[in-house]
């Protein structure tokens, strides 16, 4: 029986709190470690084989997979970027909670626990205070993390433990309530009596980072329905490798030719059959053929029908899966891309909060009044690939209706703290222009010394084609090869 099933009312005491949440990490091992080894192409892909498959390759693809898994759960994160916070009302970014985020390199650790989100179905960050006094953010993997809501609520923990096992073999566990943290090590018999410290937070600092969460349930992996096509795509290419080897090449026979026998009556083969081999035979009556090669065609059409079944699964343009496909552009790129654009703002959306809550617990910490910032929210940087004109022409035709410089500028992809050092870099320009005003001339077409109306170069269509004209005018034509 395990630990958790000895377990018919809450735990009162933190041993029982320690035992209780090994058993419920303890039963949630094994699949959050199955998802880990899809995503790194570990998984066993032999079992999908034929017995004849040992015989023609032994352990040359032992190790072998045409893992998708990789390309579902990174085609997601590599958009996922956090670049600052809004903690109150301020149009601004919070300079305080990016100094926060940089200090705890969250830039790399907030990628991480994306990618392990994504992966397992939850990842987890853990807010404590520092000697220092300054807030310290970890992220967490499930495979080490296992948090308790409580009763009745999705939201509010009763408990959270993390368990790790140093280099000599020994586990160690922190367990945290709302009122102490306790810690705790592994002897032959068992968890010693926990170390308890008081918890000045007076809450569980520990976020959980939930990937397609429900109303009902848990946190679900991204890979969980795409696994079975996964499968289905090893195996049937294994099958091929098989035939391949196996069917590919054309059998030969021969007829009216006696078979000769050893000396326990088992047939001799009469002939060496290679590629560089002739076949001959004294017998008249002997005669030779072959059988036609196998088609392996039909493994390459379900191949394709398989991956375009994972592509439209995982939201993901066909172009990036399928062998022949070819990237599109212009809209066409951005109509490919819908299903996949809206996934990420899913994403963003449910991760975002839990960013939210970090931040908020890091003020707590310090023991700012933005702790208390439910209104507090995320900058993203922009999930979208578009062409670097017609994004440009897009933001000139939002100006040119009044829509203020700041927000373009965030919409173009400056960081916040890019934006904070534009007025103070427009402000010498224009100290420059007044002292040296030929130094900067306008671009408009009413004059060299008046700068360009926004209306004007909206109205004008962006040259995506301007490079073949200038190709043209340097002569850079099929004579010039």
């Amino acid at each position: 029986m395990d630990k958790i099933s000895n377990f018919t009312s809450p735990p009162t005491t933190a041993l029982n709190w320690i035992n209780y949440l090994q058993g419920k990490h303890g039963s949630q091992l094994a699949q959050i470690r199955r998802y880990a080894e899809y995503y790194e192409g570990d998984q066993q892909v032999m079992p999908f084989s034929q017995a004849i498959y040992n015989t023609a390759f032994g352990d040359t693809f032992r190790s072998w997979s045409d893992n998708f898994c990789a390309l579902i759960i990174d085609a997601v994160n590599e958009r996922l970027r956090v670049i600052g916070f809004r903690m109150t009302k301020d149009p601004d970014a919070d300079e305080d909670a990016h100094a926060i985020w940089q200090r705890n390199h969250m830039d790399v650790q907030s990628s991480a626990a994306h990618l392990d989100a994504m992966i397992h179905g939850e990842s987890y960050a853990i807010v404590w205070a520092g000697l220092d006094g300054e807030p310290v953010i970890s992220c967490e993997s499930a495979e080490n993390v296992v948090v308790q809501y409580k009763p009745g609520s999705r939201t509010e923990l009763d408990a959270a433990a993390k368990y790790f096992t140093d280099d000599w073999g020994r586990q160690h566990v922190t367990l945290w309530t709302p009122e102490y943290l306790y810690t705790s090590v592994t002897d032959e018999h068992g968890w010693l009596e926990p170390v308890q410290a008081p918890n000045p937070l007076g809450v569980v600092p520990v976020v959980p980072i939930s990937n397609r969460l429900r109303l009902t349930g848990t946190a679900q992996s991204d890979l969980k329905a795409i696994i079975p096509l996964q499968d289905a795509i090893n195996k049937t290419i294994t099958d091929a490798l098989v035939a391949s080897e196996m069917a590919a090449f054309p059998a030969r026979f021969v007829t009216g030719l006696e078979i000769a026998e050893d000396s326990d009556g088992n047939p001799i083969e009469p002939f060496r059959v290679a590629i560089d081999k002739v076949l001959q035979a004294e017998d008249p009556n002997a005669k030779f053929g072959q059988f036609q090669a196998a088609d392996l065609s039909n493994y390459g059409s379900l191949i394709d029908l398989l991956t375009k079944h994972l592509a439209s699964i995982a939201r993901l343009p066909h172009w990036m899966i399928d062998s022949t496909g070819q990237p599109a552009t212009g809209e066409g790129a951005e109509a490919a891309e819908y299903g996949l654009v809206a996934k990420i703002k899913e994403r963003i959306l449910h991760f975002g909060r839990a960013w939210v809550e970090v931040m908020r617990l890091c003020f707590k910490v310090k023991q700012d009044p933005r702790a208390g910032a439910f209104d507090a929210s995320v900058i993203w940087a922009d999930v979208e690939n578009r062409s670097e004109a017609q994004h440009m022409d897009a933001l000139v035709k939002l100006f040119s209706l009044g829509v203020p410089a700041a927000v373009l500028w965030e919409r173009a992809g400056f960081t916040p703290q890019e934006i904070d050092r534009f007025p103070a870099l427009l402000e010498d320009q224009e100290e420059l222009i007044g002292s040296y005003p030929s130094a900067i001339s306008g671009g408009g077409s009413s004059g060299a010394d008046k700068p360009a109306d926004p209306a004007e170069m909206a109205a004008t269509a962006p040259q995506g084609n301007a490079g073949n004209s200038a190709r043209k005018i340097a002569g850079d034509d099929g004579s010039r090869r």
